[in-house]
């Protein structure tokens, strides 16, 4: 078996006597390869070139080309500093040679071309490198570095850029380095002659490379993509790279290191770099002005390099003209940039597997992937076919007939065929992709419907800070048509304008968000649908525009996911970052998107009341399960692991029912165990006690902190043992004897609501064991009814009800009608925590019939229903004749009625009802109890 080079295209000779003068050259080929030779020869004097001189080498690396190819690259790492030169430009014919034939026969595909190509560019640099280190160590000009240092390059570091980092180095290129040496390598005292010897070798190395001697030249070097090139040194040390990515870095630059790669040198100091550029190259948000800094690149392009105007074969630019190479690249980068900082699936460096992640991803249709993946590897052909004729780093078609006539023999088919189909895929390229790079073409063509809409409104918006910037205001005048004709579409245009209004005016900045819209037209239903409706959303929004990234992510409208499968993305995605503070910030903006995503879903009617109460729990214990772990990880490392079984947290109230609104704080009690443990093993060890209320404290900080992302959770801890004035944590044994001992009724009570969200497993079930035990025990229910008498007195005179439409305070209402659950909870002994089940139990208490629990099931649906689309539309109690026309309309949907005075009525009589039935309940009890 052999892996002889097979053919499966031939080329034309554009000079048959010259094919046929080379081929004689190499008389033991075989017919076939003596035709590649002659085809290859006879239209290419450079590839002549290369045969006549590679003529002995040639036949048994035709019949050996990957072992020729893996000898060849061998012999290059094997030279010495002094045949250095020569023996890698002896390689470099070898690698041209090798892979020109193959890539003409169609033997190997466009990646392997590009990559034996890559691969030995990044080959040369890395032992011209280390030679130049090896020099500069023996001469004592790197301070502190011996010859051990000198594999690793003494912390030198070649990034590869372009073409050259995603391994798709055309025939002729030159490759784009960036070079930077690791600081942290040598003493600061020694720093500036460390650099100095650094940009030395970075000089010399490049020498080797590009340095044309009587046997040729390897690769020409372009160090000009490094940070301000004018300014700064051909090598630099890799903190002031970080700082200048961090304070000035611009998108052409992120969309340069989507290809980067550590090629050469230290590699492992390079891939520390790049991972701590990934904050800069990937936008946690979706980044739609990435668009337009792309599509002012191409034309800048176009203007500098004179490739616009119409489509000409003669002379066209394969990289740089219209619908060539560079269109397909700037395409797939700008569409990776916008959305690979969500996805890392996007981070991708070839322009092929790019394409194929984003079409995988629902970025990119299939169809318009397949078609750009074919015409970039038809264009990559074409492309070394022109720089094959005479190795010169050039991407045009030949202006004459002659030389557009050699390009296509050496592609084995007629100039016209070449010029048809260059003609058909350029337009077609062009076609696919000047739409996207030139957003708000359409805006002018949009008609406002004809709505007196206040003009002095309108006038106040360049006012607003969203609007301040140039660009800010440029792309909103492109977008505003489209903005006021679906205003103008909304059932009350007037009041959806000062909605809106209200929106602009409290954006902080507006370019992202509205090249968002632009790009993302439906997205503006969605916005005057929640101005529209709900302001507290709205005003929610407009701290917090970049919630909308998730609508575009395609399964913003799929099912709920449920909590299992929220915590582990959540949890997956906290993996990935190692700084604690990034952490709490990632966690937040993306429980605020998920937030937003219950409030979008609930306002659109796709879920109810009760749904929206159970995904806004679910979300919370999601986050508190997540983050606990890392919460714990950042505390151990100054204090040490924690001592015994570690903590849990016990959700209490309406999170450990599992149902809470939209600006529900959580009430939550941290058990923990030490066991026999009284200190920690740490840094700065404490004894348990302090630990276990310091981490509790450390937990709080975390969840209700405000951080650049805002703040999770408000935490409320007034329901551990002995309230505000017991510790903030308590210890299992406290914890059971408090409960067994000391505890009111009331503490009984909250407990028929206890859920372990979060912590040791072994712990979580111990508790929830000893709860489920401790509920099942008897109780004196008289006691329990006048207790509850006297909580309930003074719960009303405490916070009497803020109106009709205070769902929550008062007889008859929310809390009402859970205590009498929680009470039927607690006399049934049921473990359960949901207040339908509370108030079964309290009939199997024999405290209601089974008509009464349902009356009072049904009056806690309407309040929750009211109580949770109320707090959708304001952070306070709503009032009715101020909530518009949009909330009246969204409230009386989320509870069934066609009226808002149908619900109001409905309402009255539901606490009237409820309220009644309670007080003759509890009445029953206290008479009991007085007897």
């Amino acid at each position: 078996m052999t892996d002889v080079l097979t053919i499966s295209r031939l080329p034309r000779a554009f000079d048959p006597a010259l094919g046929d003068e080379t081929r004689a050259l190499v008389p033991e080929l075989s017919a076939e390869h003596g035709e590649l030779i002659a085809g290859t020869a006879g239209s290419s004097p450079y590839l002549k070139g290369l045969i006549e001189i590679e003529k002995a080498w040639l036949p048994q690396a035709l019949q050996h080309p990957d072992q020729a190819l893996t000898d060849v690259m061998a012999a290059a790492r094997a030279l010495p500093a002094d045949q250095l030169k020569p023996g890698l430009r002896k390689a470099k014919r070898r690698i041209a040679l090798m892979t020109a034939l193959a890539d003409i026969a169609g033997a190997w595909p466009l990646e392997k071309v590009t990559s034996a190509l890559t691969d030995f560019g990044a080959l040369a640099a890395d032992v011209a490198a280390k030679a130049e280190i090896a020099a500069l160590v023996r001469r004592g000009k790197l301070p502190g570095m011996t010859e051990d240092d000198v594999q690793s390059a003494a912390g030198m570091v070649i990034l590869a850029m372009g073409k050259m980092g995603a391994h798709e180095l055309n025939y002729s290129s030159d490759i784009d380095l960036i070079v930077l040496f690791d600081e942290t390598r040598f003493d600061p005292d020694d720093f500036y002659d460390a650099r100095q010897g650094m940009v030395r070798a970075t000089r010399n190395f490049c020498a080797t490379l590009s340095e044309k001697t009587a046997d040729g030249y390897v690769f020409r070097t372009d160090l000009r993509l490094r940070p301000d090139p004018a300014v700064t040194p051909v090598c630099m040390a890799m903190e002031a790279a970080e700082r200048y990515y961090e304070s000035l870095g611009r998108t052409w630059e992120r969309a340069a290191y989507i290809k980067a790669r550590a090629c050469a040198g230290d590699i492992a100091a390079g891939e520390r770099f790049l991972d701590g550029l990934r904050p800069f190259v990937w936008r946690r948000h979706l980044d739609f002005a990435a668009i337009q800094d792309a599509h002012d690149m191409r034309l800048r392009i176009r203007e500098n390099k004179g490739t616009g105007g119409a489509l000409s074969i003669p002379g066209h630019d394969m990289k740089l003209g219209q619908g060539g190479i560079r269109e397909i690249e700037f395409f797939t980068q700008t569409r990776q940039l916008i959305a690979g900082g969500r996805d890392p699936d996007l981070r991708v460096r070839g322009t092929v597997p790019g394409l194929a992640a984003l079409a995988s991803k629902g970025w990119v249709p299939t169809d318009v992937a397949d078609k750009l993946t074919d015409h970039y590897r038809a264009h990559r052909d074409v492309e070394h076919r022109i720089q094959m004729v005479h190795d010169a780093q050039t991407h045009k078609v030949p202006q004459s007939p002659d030389g557009i006539e050699r390009v296509a023999c050496l592609m084995g088919i007629s100039s016209a065929a070449l010029t048809s189909d260059l003609t058909r895929r350029l337009a077609e390229v062009h076609e696919l992709t000047e739409g996207f790079f030139a957003p708000g073409q359409s805006a002018a063509s949009v008609q406002v419907q004809e709505v007196a809409l206040d003009k002095s409104i309108l006038a106040r918006w360049t006012t607003y800070p969203a609007l301040r910037s140039q660009r800010g205001r440029r792309i909103f005048e492109r977008l505003k048509p489209e903005l006021l004709s679906r205003l103008a579409k909304s059932a009350q245009p007037d009041e959806a304008l000062l909605a809106l209004d209200g929106f602009l005016a409290g954006l902080p900045a507006g370019v992202q968000l509205f090249s968002l819209f632009e790009a993302n037209p439906q997205l503006i239903d969605l916005l005057i649908d929640i101005v529209g409706t709900s302001h507290a959303l709205a005003t929610h929004l407009s701290r917090n525009a970049a919630v909308f990234d998730a609508v575009i992510g395609g399964s913003f409208f799929a099912d709920w996911p449920a909590q299992a499968a929220l915590q582990a993305e959540l949890a997956g995605a906290l993996a990935e970052e190692t700084d604690y503070e990034t952490q709490l910030d990632f966690a937040r903006r993306w429980c605020k998107e998920w937030h937003f995503r219950i409030g979008v879903h609930h306002l659109r009617g796709l879920i109810d009341g009760a749904q929206a109460g159970r995904h806004y729990a679910e979300l919370a214990q999601a986050v508190i399960a997540a983050i606990l772990p890392h919460v714990a990880a950042s505390f151990a490392q100054k204090h040490g692991p924690a001592p015994g079984r570690g903590a849990a947290v016990l959700g209490m109230g309406s999170i450990g029912a599992g149902r809470i609104n939209s600006q529900s704080d959580l009430d939550m009690i941290v058990i923990y165990d030490p066991q026999d443990q009284d200190m920690s093993d740490g840094p700065r060890p404490l004894a348990t006690r302090t630990y276990y209320a310091r981490f509790t404290q450390a937990l709080i900080t975390a969840l209700s902190a405000p951080m650049s992302q805002g703040r999770l959770y408000e935490v409320d801890m007034r329901l551990r043992p002995s309230g505000n004035q017991g510790p903030v944590a308590t210890s299992w044994a406290s914890f059971t004897n408090y409960q067994r001992k000391d505890a009111w009724v009331w503490e009984h009570l909250a407990l028929t609501r206890a859920r372990v969200v979060a912590g040791d497993a072994g712990l979580a079930e111990d508790i929830e064991t000893f709860r489920a035990d401790f509920l099942s025990s008897s109780r004196n229910r008289d006691q329990v009814l006048h207790e509850v008498a006297e909580m309930r007195a003074r719960l009303a005179a405490a916070k009497s009800p803020a109106g009709i439409w205070d769902a929550k305070n008062g007889p008859g209402r929310l809390l009402d009608i859970e205590l009498m659950a929680e009470t039927g909870a607690l006399l049934a002994g049921s473990p359960q925590r949901d207040v339908h089940t509370g108030l079964d139990g309290a009939v199997a208490a024999g405290l209601l019939d089974v008509a009464q629990a349902q009356t009072l099931k049904d009056s806690y649906d309407l309040c929750w229903s009211v109580q949770c689309a109320a707090r959708l539309l304001s952070g306070k109690v709503i009032e009715a004749d101020k909530i518009g026309d949009g909330g009246t309309a969204f409230l009386c949907r989320a509870t069934g009625y066609e009226q808002v005075e149908q619900l109001q009525s409905a309402l009255q009589d539901s606490y009237i009802t409820a309220a009644g039935l309670i007080g003759s309940v509890i009445k029953e009890g206290e008479d009991g109890a007085q007897h």
